[in-house]
């Protein structure tokens, strides 16, 4: 049984290197929550990993931490659980707010990782030692800068590189990576920002021999991905259109994809994203891993995820010092090759650096 004695939510403010700019806008901090659960003296920690905007999906930092104050906590504090399906469905009864109940679903994995004495990976049934990481590209102020990037990527071995894409900025951007790499394994990504009436130009992307376009309809769409992936030779792969298992299921049975997107935030916890896993398993639809700019604290689940067989397409899990000057763990892992090892060792595999927390802390409160 494990016993939740106390909770703490931490807001932080990490600076962004570069700006982080998409179709819905740009991103210069990191404004999120870190979750702590004790349990008989052992810490479980995790991320909430939502944007401090609504502009992905309609979570968002400060709605997040109150859902997670307000009704999740008061759920959860001073109970008793024998498994994580007991534990969730304590607080089952919020609907949306998908980040906040994935934060403290995980972190009630991390204590019980800590309890069995064993790793993540072992507890989420993995299958490799090893992941394939590729690159995500923000889109940037001129085509030149994105193909100085995507070379820089290539010279750090990167197999696959994903870019994104918006209205305008799409076609010429394509054109011109095609025209320097011909051969790269190239993925583009337009956040929601096309609708059906974008069509021709969605089609015309066709020539650039991508192996998926992601998400390029409106964010809670699944009828018009169908109508364009009717006409659409390149796979188109859904992102936030994907909430759950039953809208993995209402998307494969309309063809309004042939990839899925497995965030495991989105999605809201980490058994669902099992099952979304199973369920394309079984219907030969490939899935894969994609992160929120997590620090290292919140991308160990994913890597423990993308350990699972059906994950045939490499996870977006680049090294977080490369948009952060400093993360919250004292040895976050190297990408050697563009491939991760999923770490095997017991609990976290990562030594938490709580001077770090505090130094970007702005705000945290002590339930108990």
């Amino acid at each position: 049984m494990i016993k939740i004695d106390r909770a703490e939510l931490i807001v932080f403010d990490l600076p962004i290197k570069h700006p982080f700019t998409v179709s819905f806008g740009t991103i210069t901090n990191r404004n999120a929550i870190l979750v702590k659960l004790y349990s008989n003296g052992v810490v479980g920690y995790w991320e909430c990993a939502s944007f401090h905007f609504p502009l992905y999906l309609p979570d968002f930092t400060a709605a997040e931490y109150l859902v997670l104050e307000k009704f999740i906590l008061p759920a959860i504090l001073w109970k008793s659980f024998s498994s994580p399906e007991e534990f969730v469905a304590s607080y089952q009864f919020v609907k949306w707010h998908n980040f906040a109940k994935t934060a403290v679903e995980c972190a009630f994995w991390h204590i019980l990782a800590q309890q069995k004495n064993t790793s993540l990976t072992s507890l989420f049934w993995w299958t490799r030692t090893e992941i394939e990481a590729w690159e995500s590209l923000w889109i940037k102020s001129s085509i030149q800068e994105t193909i100085d990037e995507v070379q820089q990527r290539i010279d750090e071995w990167y197999k696959r590189i994903k870019v994104k894409i918006k209205r305008w900025r799409d076609v010429s951007v394509a054109e011109a990576i095609r025209s320097k790499f011909p051969s790269i394994s190239l993925m583009l990504d337009g956040n929601s920002d096309y609708t059906l009436e974008d069509k021709e130009t969605l089609l015309s992307l066709d020539r650039f021999d991508l192996l998926m376009l992601e998400q390029p309809l409106w964010y809670d769409d699944i009828v018009d991905h169908s109508f364009l992936q009717k006409d659409m030779k390149t796979p188109i792969c859904l992102d936030e259109s994907i909430l759950s298992c039953s809208d993995t299921r209402k998307s494969l049975a309309i063809w309004a994809a042939k990839i899925i997107n497995i965030k495991p935030w989105r999605v809201w916890w980490p058994l669902e994203s099992i099952k979304i896993h199973d369920y394309c398993q079984k219907h030969g639809i490939g899935v894969w891993c994609w992160g929120m700019l997590e620090t290292w604290i919140g991308r160990a689940f994913n890597i423990a995820l993308a350990s699972l067989p059906n994950f045939i397409y490499p996870a977006d899990m680049s090294e977080t010092l490369l948009f952060y000057n400093e993360d919250f763990v004292k040895n976050p892992y190297k990408i050697v090759d563009w491939m991760i090892d999923v770490p095997q060792t017991p609990w976290l595999w990562y030594e938490i650096d709580d001077v770090a927390i505090a130094k970007y802390t702005i705000h945290s409160q002590i339930y108990a």
